[in-house]
């Protein structure tokens, strides 16, 4: 039997930062103009480095001294913005995805996607690329009120049995398959910064090679 493969999805499949830095931008724009945070200058870099965070995690580590409704407020330009953009066919996946998508189902592999995103997040992105063609279930985080892929892997563990193999390109993906004992692809093509995936099992260095890598632990 083969194992479920269990994706991370932004920096693994979905080429975020195209839409994310738009709409951080516009958000910030907005907390200064309020006075509510100090203007800037904010690389690309860094807001890069934010992707793969769950929103509460991010405006925690970025802007601690933000009053909580603030950073909800934010968290929701955020997301309303990136949505947006998602539903105006501004969202893309890293070249060759949805062909590597469509060999590895063809190859008989069961495929889910855990991610530190929100609903509307998960919802627009299910739509927009119509993925019920690969994937049999795509897990928010803020269905399971925020918590770590470390705890969301559990629910994932009650609906498919069996053995998993994790991909992603941040820490949270090498720890969630550290929580069900899963060998780990590390995409070192994501956002993750460096040594932040050391102790995968494989690393891919292109969307292309994660057939190759799954292979090699099947």
């Amino acid at each position: 039997m083969k194992p479920t493969l269990i994706f991370d999805y932004d920096g693994t499949i979905h080429n975020t930062i195209v839409i994310y830095e738009a709409a951080f931008r516009q958000c910030y724009q907005w907390l200064t103009e309020e006075g509510l945070a100090p203007a800037q200058e904010i690389s690309s870099k860094q807001i890069a480095g934010w992707l793969g965070m769950n929103s509460q995690k991010m405006w925690n580590s970025f802007l601690p001294e933000l009053p909580r409704e603030v950073k909800e407020a934010a968290s929701r330009r955020v997301g309303s913005s990136m949505t947006e953009q998602i539903s105006a066919h501004q969202a893309v996946w890293y070249p060759g995805a949805s062909q590597v998508l469509d060999t590895l189902k063809s190859e008989g592999y069961t495929m889910v996607i855990v991610s530190n995103c929100k609903i509307a997040y998960r919802k627009a992105n299910w739509k927009e690329f119509s993925m019920e063609r690969w994937f049999s279930a795509f897990y928010d985080c803020e269905s399971f009120g925020f918590a770590p892929k470390t705890a969301i892997i559990k629910e994932v563990q009650k609906r498919f049995s069996g053995s998993y193999i994790v991909i992603g390109d941040r820490h949270s993906d090498l720890e969630c398959a550290g929580a069900c004992g899963s060998p780990f692809i590390g995409c070192r093509y994501g956002f993750g910064k460096q040594g932040e995936l050391d102790g995968a099992d494989l690393f891919a260095d292109s969307v292309q090679m994660l057939p190759e890598k799954i292979h090699e632990l099947s």
